[in-house]
């Protein structure tokens, strides 16, 4: 049988280990633990749209993966699926994190097939995104508090999705090796998704969680 002393060094390796892990985990990307820049102001909030949910979604004190899908969300389907795989999936167990699309009013039905779809491809608890329906004036007012060279097209729709951190700033790059400065990421590139946004939102949630074991600890002291 294996001894106390045995069984105590092995708690310990895993004590020792699991923080590594978790470093790596965080660390794998590009940007490892640098802060993502600021690139906005804070945007506007949520009051003026109502939840499909019917709860009650604002962006404050929330790491949100915000998008504005318009009036034809059949088109969206591949988008949805591509960060429902690739972002979703992956982080939605995290504390503080969601999804926000923003939809014109009267597309309901086609949000719930869309819902339907996205259960059905990867099985995942949906209870982190949130659809909000508003109206054109109300979707456009709010894409213009991003404040970023990207602009809707005619169905209030955009294919990028954008970084939101807990002060309601837009998060991105200001080196990006393409575009110089990336306002959001395309959700129709599974390549993009994977080789940038993957790792940009590692970088945001890494940032906020050693910013609270920071706190914790100067609490202590």
């Amino acid at each position: 049988m294996m001894s106390d002393r045995v069984k105590k060094n092995i708690v310990l390796g895993v004590l020792f280990v699991f923080p590594i892990v978790v470093y790596l985990f965080f660390a794998s990307g590009k940007n490892n633990f640098a802060k993502l820049p600021v690139l906005s102001p804070p945007i506007d909030e949520l009051s003026v749209f109502k939840s499909i949910e019917s709860k009650p979604v604002v962006l404050e004190d929330q790491i949100t993966i915000l998008g504005y899908w318009g009036n034809n969300i059949l088109s969206k389907q591949t988008e949805a699926l591509n960060l429902n795989e690739k972002i979703y999936k992956r982080f939605y167990e995290f504390k503080d994190f969601q999804f926000v699309i923003i939809v014109e009013e009267g597309v309901e039905e086609q949000i719930a097939d869309l819902k339907q779809t996205l259960v059905e491809g990867v099985g995942t608890d949906l209870v982190k995104w949130n659809f909000l329906t508003g109206t054109a004036d109300q979707i456009q007012t709010h894409f213009n508090s991003l404040d970023i060279p990207i602009s809707l097209s005619n169905d209030l729709s955009s294919p990028y999705i954008h970084i939101i951190d807990k002060k309601r700033q837009l998060r991105g790059r200001n080196d990006d090796e393409d575009t110089t400065i990336l306002y959001g990421f395309d959700a129709k590139s599974v390549a993009e998704i994977n080789k940038k946004m993957v790792d940009d939102v590692k970088v945001i949630l890494a940032e906020y969680r050693l910013a609270l074991k920071k706190y914790n600890t100067d609490r202590k002291k």
